[in-house]
């Protein structure tokens, strides 16, 4: 789910959506998908931990981690992802910004150098 949601925050930013925009849309569109997805394989494993015969045992607490964490990660992906998604674009940008400023006093006169990355010239 995490890997469609942020393939997803990809997509939108590569047709021109501003960042925020493009993570508010995705967690938006991919909610209920990321949300039935989880639902259903969590009730595919309810008959499994609700049944109490010996035969199953030694299957139940599988079952019961597997489920419960399914359902963790859900809320995990519908909320740390994306503001996660977030914050490392906003480090990313502050890292660009700061080698600008660490380069700029070392580049030469008759050279005007660009840095890849930067879009403000500015800096």
């Amino acid at each position: 789910d995490s890997i469609v949601l942020v393939d997803f925050i990809n997509q939108r930013r590569a047709a021109g959506d501003s960042l925020y925009k493009a993570v508010v849309d995705s967690g938006a569109r991919r909610f209920r998908p990321i949300l039935l997805t989880s639902a259903t394989t969590f009730a595919g494993l309810l008959p499994l931990i609700l049944d109490d015969s010996i035969q199953n045992a030694m299957l139940v607490p599988m079952a019961v981690s597997l489920g419960f964490g399914l359902l963790f990660a859900t809320v995990i992906t519908l909320y740390l992802i994306p503001t996660s998604y977030l914050v490392m674009e906003e480090m990313v940008a502050g890292v660009k910004r700061g080698w600008t400023w660490y380069r700029k006093p070392f580049a030469r006169d008759d050279e005007d150098r660009e840095i890849p990355g930067s879009s403000d010239p500015a800096l």
